[in-house]
């Protein structure tokens, strides 16, 4: 009996944190955080202070992305590709910067329906700040997950415990 009950109450905090995002909720936070909004149902382009943005969805497969454009991809040297797939992994957070045909973007992937309001609102966001800080700081927000001092400490760490051991 007490575990029925458990399985009842897991189940119902369960359903009231269910996501239902679809297309019509999605453009309406979209609509109330963009300068302008155009586009079609499920492919929106927008501005976002200035930075253009594009929203793509695919609701049968569960699927949503927000992009914004930084540069064509042949305008990047080695440096700048390094620090962006560095920034991949500490700084870019739920933001990635990705080359698709011929662009570098930055880039938000998410299943769609599990998805929250503040969750698009904080996307939007983070696509806005990547796209800007690309190049100098390469973050989507202010919070800095590890950063370069630490994985350089954490390098040297690695290669002085292999030395002891040899």
């Amino acid at each position: 009996m007490k575990k029925l009950l458990i399985l009842i109450l897991l189940s119902i905090g369960s359903i009231s944190y269910a996501q239902n995002m679809d297309n019509t909720i999605l453009q309406e936070v979209i609509q109330k955080h963009a300068d302008t909004l155009g586009g079609v149902t499920g492919n929106w382009k927008f501005i976002y202070k200035e930075i253009p943005m594009l929203c793509v969805t695919d609701e049968a497969n569960n699927r949503m992305r927000i992009i914004s454009p930084i540069t064509e991809s042949d305008t990047l040297d080695k440096d700048l590709l390094l620090d962006s797939m560095t920034a991949n992994f500490h700084s870019a957070l739920d933001v990635k910067y990705a080359i698709a045909n011929g662009i570098l973007w930055s880039v938000y992937i998410h299943p769609l329906k599990e998805l929250s309001n503040e969750q698009v609102e904080s996307a939007i966001s983070q696509v806005y700040y990547a796209a800007k800080t690309f190049g100098t700081t390469f973050t989507s927000t202010e919070l800095i997950f590890g950063g370069r001092n630490t994985q350089k400490q954490q390098i040297e760490e690695i290669k002085e415990e292999k030395t002891r051991k040899f």
